[in-house]
C-alpha cells in the first residue's frame, strides 16, 4: 500500500492515471502525445505505476497497451471508508464508472498470499464462490466447452451463464459471459472473462481480463470486478468474508444487483 501512495504522491503519474481514466488501453506513443516529457520520462512514470499495481500492461499483436487497474484503490477504500462515510466516497466511485464505461477492454490484477491450486479452488468451488462473489455460486464440471452458472444462493436464481472456452487449472481459465439479471444487462449480448493466475513466490498475480465489451456498455456488467477480487483476497489471505458496505450490500440484495 505504500507503493500506491508513493505512485500517488507525483503530479505526473496522477496525469497519466488521468489519461488512462479518460481512454484506456493506450500505448507508450499515445501517452507520450499527452504530456509534456520525453519518451523516457514517461517511460519511468509507467513503470513507478506498474511496480504500485495501479497499471496493467498487456500486448496486443505488436503493440504494448496499458489500463488503469482500480483494485489497489479499491483495497484502499476497503481499508479506512466505513458505512458512515461511503456515502461521501460514493461520488468517486460512480466517477470511474462513467470512464470504465467507455471502453471495451478491462484488465484487473491483484496479488494474493497463496498457492496457484488455492487460488483456482476459490474460483471453481460454488461455496467459496459465493462468499466473495455477492453471493453467486459458479457451477460447471470445469472442462473444455462445458456450460456454467451463476447461481445466487439466496434465491436459486440463474443470473449469469456461459461456456468454458479454456480450461487449463490452476493457471488458467477463459470464459463466454452472459448477464440475465436485468433486460439492460441482457441485451450487452456475450463478453469473455478470462482468469489468469501467475506464482509469484508465496504469493500469485491474478489478472482478470474482461473484454469483447460493446463500447460504452453498461457498467453493472464489469463494475463489480474490484469488490470481487478485494472479498477474494480476504478470504484467502485471512478466511474471513468481505464486511465493506458494498460488499454487503450487493450480497444481500435483489440476485444481479451488482
Amino acid at each position: 500500500m505504500d507503493d500506491v501512495f508513493r505512485a500517488l504522491a507525483d503530479p505526473t503519474r496522477r496525469s497519466l492515471l488521468d489519461e488512462l481514466f479518460k481512454e484506456d488501453g493506450q500505448t507508450l506513443g499515445a501517452l507520450e502525445q499527452r504530456l509534456p516529457m520525453t519518451r523516457f520520462g514517461v517511460m519511468k512514470h509507467l513503470k513507478v505505476l506498474e511496480e504500485a499495481g495501479l497499471v496493467v500492461t498487456r500486448r496486443r499483436g505488436r503493440e504494448k497497451l496499458h489500463f488503469l487497474n482500480a483494485v489497489p484503490i479499491r483495497l484502499i477504500h476497503d481499508r479506512w471508508v466505513s458505512r458512515y462515510t461511503e456515502p461521501w466516497a460514493a461520488t468517486l466511485t460512480g466517477l470511474k464508472r462513467t470512464i470504465e464505461e467507455q471502453t471495451m477492454e478491462k484488465v484487473f490484477e491483484i496479488y494474493i498470499k497463496t498457492t496457484p491450486e488455492r487460488l483456482w479452488e476459490a474460483i471453481i468451488d460454488p461455496e467459496l464462490r459465493s462468499r466473495y462473489s455477492f453471493g453467486l455460486a459458479a457451477e460447471s464440471d470445469w472442462t473444455p466447452g462445458s456450460e456454467y452458472k451463476g447461481v445466487h444462493r439466496e434465491s436459486g436464481t440463474t443470473i449469469l451463464e456461459g461456456e468454458n472456452l479454456e480450461v487449463d487449472p490452476p493457471r488458467r481459465l477463459v470464459q463466454s459471459f452472459d448477464a440475465l439479471w436485468s433486460d439492460d444487462v441482457r441485451a450487452e449480448g456475450t463478453s469473455r472473462v478470462s482468469w489468469e493466475i501467475e506464482p509469484m513466490g508465496d504469493s500469485c498475480r491474478l489478472l482478470v481480463i474482461h473484454d469483447q465489451l460493446r463500447e460504452e456498455a453498461n457498467g453493472e456488467i464489469y463494475g463489480g470486478w474490484p469488490q470481487i477480487l478485494s472479498g477474494l483476497k480476504t478470504l484467502l489471505e485471512t478466511g474471513e468474508d468481505l464486511t465493506t458496505p458494498g460488499s454487503l450490500k450487493y450480497a444481500h440484495a435483489a440476485p444481479g444487483a451488482a
